[in-house]
């Protein structure tokens, strides 16, 4: 692979305007931005999550989905290219399935917390669902892949019963919601 990022200022940002991959300059206040801002977000707390995580397994599943994080940001900046594709959402569908069935059904809403990776877990949640809330946004106004917005949904319910999945592992309980 050749040389991608050979400059890492530019100083083209100073003035508040950032460029698209596809070359299109826009302010630094468009909604695209805080889309993309949160998709990184995002894949920072997942890279969080796996540097507490002893779980291989895991962390081979979070790679997995910081990568299609990536590439969901790389959706965003290029406007034409697709790389999530149903077949992602339904990796992260059966991986549900197959954490959930081996936890305790739940009767009562939990709160988050837990274990440090549990809890970072829930943190990488609520980021995932604002990002969500961005790229909704996003897709009222210019129409983005359908399966980019499925499959962040589905990740935050991924990252939900991570969070279960490692405090079962740590001999944590979950917190229940006292009312």
């Amino acid at each position: 692979m050749k040389n991608r990022l050979t400059q890492i200022y530019t100083k083209t940002g100073d003035a508040g305007k950032t460029s698209l991959a596809n070359g299109k300059k826009l302010s630094k206040t468009e909604l695209i931005f805080d889309a993309i801002g949160t998709i990184d977000e995002l894949n920072s707390a997942l890279g969080l999550i796996i540097s507490f995580s002893k779980n291989k397994k895991m962390n081979k599943i979070l790679l997995e989905v910081q990568n299609n994080l990536f590439n969901i940001g790389a959706e965003l900046a290029l406007q034409d290219k697709m790389f999530i594709q149903q077949s992602k959402v339904k990796d992260l569908e059966n991986l549900i399935d197959l954490f959930n069935e081996g936890l305790p059904p739940l009767k009562e809403f939990i709160l988050p917390g837990g274990g440090k990776e549990a809890s970072f877990c829930h943190l990488a949640r609520t980021i995932c669902r604002r990002a969500e809330r961005h790229l909704f946004i996003l897709h009222e106004k210019n129409p983005i892949n359908q399966e980019t917005l499925s499959y962040i949904n589905r990740l935050s319910d991924f990252l939900f019963v991570a969070a279960r999945i490692f405090n079962k592992e740590k001999n944590k309980n979950d917190i229940f919601w006292q009312m």
